[in-house]
């Protein structure tokens, strides 16, 4: 029998109240043994689409039947490898479509705000504005490293913050935020704010994710993505960990069948075990590649400064970055300019790519 998560009425009564009270949008049910003839679906498959389901019937798992709104299947399949249960876990289109979920059902238009930490992923700021609630930028201390800016974070939870953003390791700096500043945050937004940690990057990491620490932290919630270190990034599968009581929350507003079923097929080959131990590998691959990149670089003509990253790319300031982007443009390779984000100078985020492709950047570079 399931009881409730200790201190989640708290975390609860954070969201909007209209949400909370919202009757969801009723899908279509799932039921394979029946024939399908309640949710106006094609009958046939399109003629290019001819692949039976895993059950082997011809009718349900093709692009002409909508999917499960929350497949079981990927939803175990996900705890299993993230060691949650299932029921702390919703899915969606990338790590995008939570982070709009989230600030939807916690934050009022023109009344609530939000934490963001720059320079860090953008998403978060811009879910804020579209509904209408307040960014607080908190900056990261570049001169500790990107560190953390506790008593910043605590100011504007005393401001009325509703949602406080932490990515780690951050996009685009590529650092970890300190464990014990994570911490400190938690204890301070209890039963205030919602933390929500941004874990796209954890694969590339050898420390412990927050991930396992959602069950401890009710106030506490993860984002995870496919996209990255599973090779997914075409597929739009991400999702976010959390404690059921919120998952129940935002199942009330996440749109209809939002796992196409390309993609929940693509997601569950990618968590097989075979897939998962050449996933292992190529982790291995790029996390030595960026040590090799970073050891390149080094002594690089115009190169001033590169951060250390614990995620598959770098953030590298220049002495002249635009130069060096049109070298690089010149041949054939695109990198992310981000001179001037969030207080940065000069700096080029480089995605570590394969062996072949990151000696053609280095060879341009150098």
């Amino acid at each position: 029998m399931s009881t409730a998560t200790p201190g989640i009425d708290a975390v609860l009564a954070l969201a909007r109240e209209d949400i909370r009270s919202l009757e969801p949008y009723k899908n279509a049910s799932w039921e394979p043994s029946f024939t399908r003839l309640h949710a106006n679906e094609s009958p046939w498959p399109p003629a290019f689409d001819a692949e039976p389901a895993a059950d082997g019937t011809p009718d349900t798992g093709t692009l002409h039947r909508y999917p499960q709104p929350q497949p079981p299947e990927l939803l175990q399949a996900l705890a299993s490898a993230w060691e949650v249960d299932p029921a702390q876990v919703l899915v969606g289109r990338g790590s995008d479509e939570a982070i709009d979920l989230v600030t939807r059902a916690f934050c009022a238009a023109g009344r609530d705000s939000v934490v963001v930490c720059p320079p860090t992923f953008g998403m978060y700021a811009v879910a804020a504005r579209i509904q209408g609630a307040a960014v607080r930028p908190v900056p990261l201390d570049a001169a500790r490293g990107f560190a953390l800016d506790v008593p910043g974070v605590c100011a504007a939870l005393d401001a009325g913050a509703k949602i406080i953003w932490l990515c780690t390791p951050n996009n685009p700096t590529g650092t970890e935020l300190a464990r014990e500043d994570i911490l400190a945050v938690l204890s301070a937004a209890e039963g205030r704010a919602l933390v929500i940690v941004d874990e796209a990057y954890v694969e590339f990491t050898d420390g412990p994710t927050w991930t396992r620490e959602v069950s401890r932290y009710p106030g506490l919630a993860t984002l995870r993505t496919l996209s990255k270190a599973h090779a997914l990034a075409g597929a739009r599968m991400g999702a976010i960990v959390a404690a059921p009581e919120i998952i129940a929350l935002l199942r009330r507003i996440v749109p209809p069948y939002a796992v196409p079923g390309p993609s929940l097929r693509a997601s569950l080959a990618a968590l097989r075990p075979d897939a998962l131990a050449v996933t292992a590998r190529r982790i291995a691959v790029l996390t030595a590649e960026r040590e090799r990149i970073v050891a390149a670089l080094a002594v690089a003509p115009g190169v001033t400064r590169i951060w250390p990253s614990a995620a598959n790319f770098l953030l590298v300031e220049w002495r002249d970055a635009a130069e060096a982007l049109a070298r690089l443009r010149a041949a054939g390779l695109l990198v992310r300019d981000f001179r001037g984000y969030g207080g940065l100078g000069q700096a080029l985020r480089l995605t570590v790519g394969s062996p072949e492709q990151n000696d053609r950047m280095l060879e341009v570079l150098a």
